[in-house]
């Protein structure tokens, strides 16, 4: 089938947004790549991998028969997702800047520049689904459960879904590698990217010591004793277990299999003194919390949810969890979960399901823990 209608993919380099272009030609489709650069503070680091990934962009291109156009983000990505990244971690939040960049980059910057060469819709390689009813859309997971992306779009809104399509959402990543070996594509065997968008693999301490300045501070346990020195808050989240350089603190002559054997995990950041508290054991009350409050709103679907039952995910990779959804009096979305969650981090988004349907979500505010007094 011809339909000649110009789609203008996102090819980041990967084999998801390749094998994507792919499904689109063989639909018919008249379809454009575009490479999107975001960050180049530091082309030449080792870290950096722009460079190669534009190469892999440009081989799946020719492969494929289609343009490539390379355009710089960069600008609007530092004054729209790296200012607010800073802003949160220097208030001693952990946020999620993929989140950010999807909204603010890939999907109004990329877009918008798409509209512009002429495009109806622009696609990415991301695992989810967008269905139309009745002239509303709806963000859908991705068939393949474990790597189902919606989380991370849960900002979209309906005039941004509307123009989007997800070619590989109702596929499984197996099957997307299966096609892409099938087909020649350069990048088939290439590993999954990790990482936040614009720091990639480098260890993300030392990136952020460039930015952020470290205060130093008392770690202390649930008793309130100080039981080892962190580097600044900005540089620990909730649920942390590596790199808190309190390892050495069990008692000789200890018994194997005691308490005193577990491990340590951030559970509290107090700014008002600098202080960073840890427990030891995954399951300490510290940790699990009840309820959170989350503002910042965005829903995806065409209205806010009503109050009712839902399940939500507080971060990426985790089940979704039975939850009652309320408003408080400051317009603050209130989630009441079943289950005690584990660290659930200010900063990072709550974001609500029905069934297989993204509703939307907000950024976590506050979350109350099953207990948090000092023993």
């Amino acid at each position: 089938m011809a339909n000649n209608k110009r789609v203008v993919v996102g090819l980041s380099g990967g084999v998801d947004s390749a094998v994507s272009a792919y499904l689109l030609k063989q639909q018919g489709y008249d379809v454009v790549g575009i490479f999107m650069k975001n960050w180049e503070d530091d082309d030449d680091s080792e870290y950096c991998s722009s460079n190669i990934d534009f190469v892999d962009a440009a081989a799946v291109a020719d492969v494929l028969g289609i343009e490539i156009e390379h355009v710089n983000f960069a600008a609007e990505y530092k004054d729209r997702v790296f200012a607010e990244f800073l802003r949160e971690y220097q208030g001693g939040r952990t946020p999620n800047p993929d989140i950010l960049c999807n909204a603010e980059i890939k999907f109004k910057a990329f877009l918008d520049h798409a509209m512009r060469l002429g495009a109806e819709k622009i696609a990415t390689g991301h695992y989810c689904r967008v269905r139309e009813i009745n002239g509303e859309f709806q963000l859908l997971k991705g068939l393949d459960p474990s790597k189902d992306q919606s989380y991370f779009l849960h900002r979209l809104n309906q005039a941004q879904l509307s123009k989007t399509l997800f070619p590989v959402g109702e596929l499984h990543k197996t099957e997307v590698r299966r096609i892409a070996d099938e087909i020649g594509l350069p990048n088939a065997k290439k590993k999954d990217s990790t990482g936040i968008c614009f720091i990639g693999e480098r260890p993300f301490r030392e990136f952020l010591n460039r930015y952020i300045a470290n205060e130093p501070g008392p770690i202390k346990d649930e008793r309130g004793r100080k039981i080892g020195t962190h580097v600044g808050l900005s540089f620990y989240t909730l649920g942390q277990r590596q790199g808190l350089g309190i390892g050495g603190l069990k008692e000789k002559g200890a018994q194997r299999g005691g308490g005193e054997h577990q491990p340590w995990f951030v559970a509290r950041k107090d700014l008002a003194t600098n202080t960073l508290y840890v427990v030891q054991g995954h399951d300490h009350p510290w940790l699990l919390y009840g309820s959170l409050h989350a503002d910042d709103l965005s829903w995806c679907a065409p209205h806010a949810p009503t109050p009712g039952r839902y399940a939500a995910k507080t971060r990426y990779r985790q089940a979704d969890a039975p939850c009652e959804l309320s408003y408080n009096t400051e317009g603050e979305l209130v989630l009441a979960f079943d289950d005690p969650q584990w660290a659930v981090t200010p900063g990072q988004s709550a974001v609500l399901y029905d069934g297989e349907v993204c509703m939307g979500g907000g950024v976590i505010a506050s979350a109350a823990a099953l207990n948090t007094t000092l023993a």
